[in-house]
């Protein structure tokens, strides 16, 4: 049975390290063999620093998966979805593999970060890196907690990780979209809390979710908060941390999911809207600057990387 990576479904962290590289030329045969040689890395400083909860995931990029592994592909394996109505946009940008360094010790997350950029040495060009936190009781800059919808227990691996009966050869697997978003910190605290909260669809203080009829249709959580035909909840489990510092400040949102079409759904319901004019209305406060689709395979799959 495959076995997950154990990042995609963990509980969140204090810190984030979110690594994208683009593979060099002609460097993919290393890259098979540096790749399968990650997680045992990890795991021997998971033990080393055992209090700091560290955690990882490694994926590939959707543009770069059939050059590294020719002989298979998930079966909803796609480029990022790029989105565009009026001046909101969910850009799609390069980004061939994605690690995610998570724990709880910022230096912890700085060592093994260094030594993931040692192990793949030449072959890769780090393009963006991007140290994360966690904010208060688990809040975005806005001062709204993040990831409220968000799957709990054993749920957590039934929405984000692929299963047998679907994609055999990549069971085990996640599909991973990822987008860094830069908040407009001015203009949004320019706003009152109640035109905060109704921009969110949510109370900032308490976290006590508006009654549907109370929600404007441009709400955060109405855009968001989908049901596909048969009345089931569209989920995705997010693993996503706030970052900046004095200058530029964000989000970066990172989405799990066994399945890549929730993630494509509710971007669509953000930018695009209802088709009655009702966007995402965070989004006049929030703009993503990137956006890259991978897979998250499972560690059963890392380590035949090595036998290619």
């Amino acid at each position: 049975m495959a076995r997950e990576q154990f990042g995609v479904c963990a509980e969140p962290n204090l810190h984030g390290t979110y690594l994208l590289f683009n593979a060099m030329d002609d460097k993919n045969a290393f890259l098979r063999q540096a790749l399968s040689r990650l997680p045992a890395m990890i795991d021997h400083y998971a033990e080393h620093f055992s209090e700091a909860n560290l955690t990882s995931v490694v994926a590939i990029g959707a543009n770069y998966w059939d050059e590294l592994y020719p002989e298979g592909r998930p079966k909803e394996l796609t480029s990022f979805p790029m989105m565009q109505s009026d001046d909101r946009i969910a850009p799609a940008t390069s980004g061939d593999i994605y690690i995610e360094v998570r724990s709880d010790r910022a230096d912890t997350n700085h060592i093994v970060s260094t030594k993931i950029c040692e192990l793949l040495a030449d072959s890769v060009d780090l393009i963006e890196q991007t140290r994360a936190f966690r904010y208060l009781d688990g809040r975005d800059l806005t001062g709204f907690v993040d990831g409220t919808e968000n799957p709990q227990g054993h749920h957590r691996r039934d929405v984000a990780l692929v299963k047998e009966e679907d994609d055999a050869e990549f069971a085990g697997g996640s599909y991973l979209h990822i987008q860094r978003y830069r908040h407009n910190m001015n203009l949004w605290n320019m706003l009152k809390e109640k035109a905060q909260e109704d921009v969110f669809g949510r109370t900032k203080v308490d976290n006590i979710e508006y009654e549907s009829d109370d929600k404007a249709p441009t709400a955060h959580t109405k855009r968001t908060a989908l049901k596909d035909d048969d009345g089931n909840s569209i989920e995705i489990l997010r693993q996503s941390m706030p970052y900046g510092d004095m200058k530029t400040q964000g989000l970066f949102f990172v989405s799990y999911c066994h399945s890549s079409e929730p993630f494509t759904i509710m971007l669509k319901s953000m930018i695009q809207g209802d088709g009655q004019g009702h966007f995402d209305h965070m989004l006049k406060y929030t703009e993503a600057q990137t956006g890259v689709a991978f897979f998250a395979p499972s560690l059963n799959f890392l380590a035949s990387l090595a036998e290619g």
